[in-house]
Order: C-alpha cells, then structure tokens, then sequence
C-alpha cells in the first residue's frame, strides 16, 4: 500500500549533542550501503540476496558488534512473496535461525510504503522505539507465508514494552537493488 510522509533525524557527534543538551534518541553505531547490481536474483525492484547478506555482515562489522547482539530488526515484510527471501537473508547474515532470531518488525505495515521517504521515516521508528523501550507491531500479518512459519514468533503482531531492548539494524534494500543497513544502539549516558 503506497504511502506518504517524512521522516526527519538530526545526526551529529555524540559531543556536539551533549554540549548543546540534545535530547538524544539513539546512537547510528555501523552501517553499510552497497548494490547487488541486479545479478543472482536481483532486479529492479528486489534486491539479489547475496548483496543483501554482504551489506548485513558489513553493517554489523561497522558497527562491532557481535550478531547476537541485534535485538531486532525494522525490516520490509511487506507481505509479497519476497518476505521469505528477506528473513531468510537476514538469518544467514546473522547466523541465527528461527530458536535465536531477533524481533522482526515493519513500519510500513503501519504508515504504506513512502518509496523516498521511507527510510528516513523507518529510522525515526527505530529511534523512537529504542528511547521509549518498545517495538511496534507489523500489522496484517495474521497469516505468515508458509516457509517462514518457523520465525513467526519473532513477528510482533502487537506493541511489545521491551525495556531491554539495545540494538536495532534498519534495514534499506531494493529499488535498483541497492541496499542498505544502518545498526542503532539506545542511547545510555553513564556519565
């Protein structure tokens, strides 16, 4: 479903924030960009998995972290037939099958897709999410395509409090099979 909107962040230096008394909603700890070029799977409009999974790894790898660190994904899952070619990327990235795979939530099942926006918007959700200690729920997913039924657990279908909840990866992949992958840490000042 198209969608409209956007979606607004201000990214500095974690000490330019702090001087000016920032109210900071996350951290951007890692991230990757990179393009499938419409090879092995890839087309126009759905990117090829093997850049997907490079573009995950290097993201993680950015941000050095651990896999098992992400706490949660803020996916596509639009309910097309490619909602299982990106879980299933998403746990061989990560190395975590369906007994430890992280949440895996849509903010388009809540506000459409607003192609161009979309990202921007997706990333305020994620640091929402992370300053408030909840995740949203992906609505309209009653019925789980069949070969990802096993991950179904980690879909919210309503609004999860996760006070613990520390790193979330965004995920960007698509159009012209360019993808992207930004890993967010909650803000903790220990100071």
């Amino acid at each position: 479903m198209p969608g409209s909107g956007a979606g607004i962040l201000v990214v500095e230096e974690l000490e330019s924030a702090l001087e000016r008394g920032a109210t900071i909603y996350a951290e951007i700890i890692g991230g990757a960009v990179n393009c499938g070029g419409q090879r092995q799977g890839g087309t126009m409009t759905a990117p090829n998995p093997v850049g997907v999974e490079r573009c995950i790894r290097a993201a993680v790898a950015d941000a050095g972290i651990d896999p098992m660190e992400i706490d949660a994904i803020n996916g596509h899952l639009t309910a097309t037939f490619a909602d299982p070619v990106e879980v299933r990327n998403w746990a061989r990235a990560l190395g975590r099958g369906p007994d430890k795979f992280p949440f895996i939530n849509s903010t388009k099942s809540l506000v459409g897709h607003c192609l161009g926006a979309a990202g921007a918007i997706e990333c305020a959700a994620v640091a929402l999410q992370l300053k408030k200690g909840f995740l949203h729920p992906s609505m309209n997913c009653n019925d789980i395509h069949p070969s990802i039924e096993e991950f179904s657990d980690w879909i919210p279908r309503q609004c999860i409090e996760m006070e613990d909840l520390r790193v979330v990866a965004k995920a960007g992949f698509g159009f012209g099979d360019v993808n992207s992958c930004l890993i967010f840490r909650k803000y903790e000042n220990f100071v």
